[in-house]
């Protein structure tokens, strides 16, 4: 196992056979979380309101247990899934659990379908029996979730060069089969952390905020970096087009996919979408959003 040191600050990093301190450091998830800690940690001693002040917390080490690649052809394989143990104590020599499987972001889709015979809500306004509001769920085999099967909503990873509401449309293109210009997706994650506002007068108090973490959902934030922003789009349909989308096969065979779409009503939404993290965040925010009368 090869070591290098990282510098400000100076860390040993040690790596796997195979993998080599030029690809790593060229793995943006792998970047950014370190710049985050690196920021977090540093919250620690200009705050004197900060929890951990007193005796602060270091990252000491960095290990790198295992690696993916993706890609068919070697020549253009890339790295896509990294797994480390990152040793952070205080001066005491308390740890923190620091377990880390790294994959980068995702984008997630609130997809929502609407007969065009049907009069519109006014913005912000709740109408009584919304009966025909329908929501797009792909269903798909999700082998970590031993499911072949998996209810979820559209998502998928971004890529280093890409935004994320590129990669929503995108996602939405090849999945659903429509067509939306990024332009026209709302961010409901960005929506909600409008609402939210920092707390300044302590110099940093440690949360979220303060950190600088992304507007997003993160699914298993005690061992994963992925975090999910969440887009929605709201379409107007011709009702019979509702019945042919049902049970409509759709996915890119080239990657393997085989994904199945199912509508569903909104009003069932939180329990067909029940094992997907994605789904029921989605759902908060957009009722969240609704009482508050900005959607």
């Amino acid at each position: 196992m090869a070591t290098f040191q990282l510098k400000c600050p100076d860390i040993p990093v040690k790596l796997p056979d195979g993998l080599s301190e030029e690809r790593l450091l060229a793995f943006s998830p792998f970047n950014n979380w370190l710049k985050t800690l690196n920021h977090s940690l540093s919250l620690q001693r200009s705050s004197a309101a900060h929890p951990f002040h007193s005796d602060p917390y270091a990252l000491r080490s960095i290990t790198i247990q295992s690696f993916d690649l993706f890609g068919a052809q070697q020549q253009q394989q890339r790295l896509g899934f990294l797994k480390l143990v990152a040793e952070v104590s205080n001066g005491a020599g308390e740890k923190l659990p620091g377990s880390v499987f790294l994959r980068g972001p995702s984008v997630a889709m609130l997809v929502m379908l609407i007969p065009d015979d049907v009069a519109p809500s006014p913005v912000g306004q709740h109408r009584e029996g919304e009966e025909d509001r329908y929501v797009v769920l792909t269903v798909q085999p999700r082998i970590p979730a031993a499911s072949l099967a998996f209810v979820e909503l559209p998502a998928g990873m971004v890529d280093d060069d890409g935004s994320f509401a590129g990669a929503a449309a995108r996602e939405i293109r090849e999945e659903l089969g429509l067509e939306i210009p990024a332009a026209e997706l709302r961010c409901l994650s960005d929506m909600a952390a409008e609402g939210m506002v920092a707390d300044d007068k302590n110099g940093g108090s440690g949360d979220g905020d303060d950190e600088g973490l992304p507007a997003a959902m993160y699914p298993s934030a005690g061992g994963c970096d992925e975090h999910i922003p969440i887009y929605m789009h709201e379409r107007r349909v011709p009702r019979a087009q509702l019945a042919e989308w049902t049970g409509k096969l759709t996915g890119l065979r080239d990657d393997g996919e085989k994904i199945t779409l199912k509508l569903v009503r909104m009003r069932d939404l939180w329990r067909e979408g029940g094992r997907d993290a994605k789904c029921l965040a989605a759902l908060a925010l957009w009722e969240g959003l609704r009482r508050e009368g900005k959607l």
